[in-house]
């Protein structure tokens, strides 16, 4: 049996973790979609809130595209106030951010590499920002299924130059060659690995958008 002052010092530690969990960090105005069904398939309003939070933090050091797996959003949020226990909850991995700089072709690959077991439900799905694309289920995975990619060139979107060279964020997980994001372990550039957690990242920039307003924008699309 724990003696009385052993359980008094765990439930002292368990303090501040609870005071944390509990702290409001931010406001949205509707619910945020972050459902496995969702993020794992489609463009969901989770995954554009992590991916947006992402290229936010590091668009200072020229990086302008976020890619996120799907399978590291893990839960919705509801609307009204939103407490870092419900961020933690949505990204309970403890990933940090990763930046590098990789070909257009290597960012088209990555993308091939997400969409290859959409029909499984496969965590490896993009999230994004900073990119549109859009591609078929009825090419095989691996042999072209992402048909077009495009990044922002002012107000416009053009193709991506795939021997062009982007900043790219994603996370320390899939920077290694998780979820079969390979490429970005053997052609990453530059590559950085030790940036800030990601639950900290989305959870200031939510904080910063005042009273956040989730959205879809047809950043991924099935033909």
């Amino acid at each position: 049996v724990e003696d009385a002052g052993t359980l008094a010092r765990i439930a002292e530690a368990a303090v501040p973790l609870e005071e944390i969990r509990s702290k409001v960090v931010a406001t949205t105005s509707a619910a945020i979609n972050g459902e496995r069904d969702s993020c794992r398939a489609v463009e969901c309003e989770m995954g554009n809130l992590v991916a947006d939070a992402m290229v936010d933090r590091v668009a200072d050091q020229g990086v302008t595209i976020a890619i996120q797996n799907g399978g590291g959003v893990r839960a919705s949020i509801d609307a009204g106030e939103v407490t870092m226990g419900e961020v933690l909850t949505v990204l309970p991995f403890q990933n940090t951010l990763a930046t590098m700089q990789l070909t257009g072709a290597g960012v088209i690959a990555a993308l091939e590499n997400g969409v290859s077991q959409a029909e499984e439900g496969a965590g490896r799905f993009p999230q994004v920002s900073g990119i549109r694309f859009t591609w078929d289920a009825s090419i095989a995975p691996n042999e072209g299924r992402v048909v077009e990619v495009l990044v922002a060139d002012g107000d416009n979107w053009v193709p991506i130059d795939p021997d062009g060279v982007y900043g790219v964020v994603t996370n320390n997980y899939m920077r290694s060659g998780g979820d079969g994001y390979k490429i970005f372990a053997a052609e990453g550039m530059n590559a950085y690995d030790y940036g800030p957690s990601l639950e900290d990242v989305v959870a200031e920039f939510m904080a910063a958008a005042g009273a956040y307003t989730p959205y879809l924008d047809g950043r991924i699309s099935q033909k």
